[in-house]
């Protein structure tokens, strides 16, 4: 079957949050210089954050550990949605290219949420063969 899920990489979820993480390396390598430790940091910290959080999560033996790790990685997105908002505003990127982002960002949000209600609703984590 060509949906099973053998690891976490083979989530729609996590592989929607790493072209987050690659669209946001890219918008704010062109930030100004001066923002190296301010909102690059933040916003390329919080991006990361995601991916990582459903990879622990899909790590996790238990599934309330789990679904606590996919809600750590949806706090992850709203805080990238934010600094991604500041960025359009404080006209560090152009609001087209955070466009982007947000479009990646809404459907990283729209799986990581289905991912969540799939895998709380499931009586047991199945590894290798998982339909989530």
């Amino acid at each position: 079957m060509g949906n099973e899920i053998k690891t976490f990489r083979d989530l729609i979820a996590w592989q929607k949050a790493m072209t987050l993480c690659r669209r946001v390396y890219e918008l704010t390598g062109r930030f100004p210089d001066t923002e190296r430790f301010g909102l690059i940091a933040q916003l390329r910290r919080s991006a990361v954050s995601v991916p990582s959080n459903i990879a622990e999560g899909y790590g996790r033996r238990r599934k309330q550990d789990y679904v606590r790790f996919l809600d750590v990685a949806y706090g992850s997105l709203c805080e990238v949605e934010t600094q991604l908002i500041l960025s359009c505003e404080l006209e560090l990127a152009p609001a087209a290219k955070v466009a982007e982002c947000v479009s990646v960002l809404r459907e990283v949000d729209r799986v990581l949420s289905a991912l969540t209600r799939a895998v709380a609703a499931s009586d047991a984590i199945q590894r290798g063969s998982a339909k989530v």
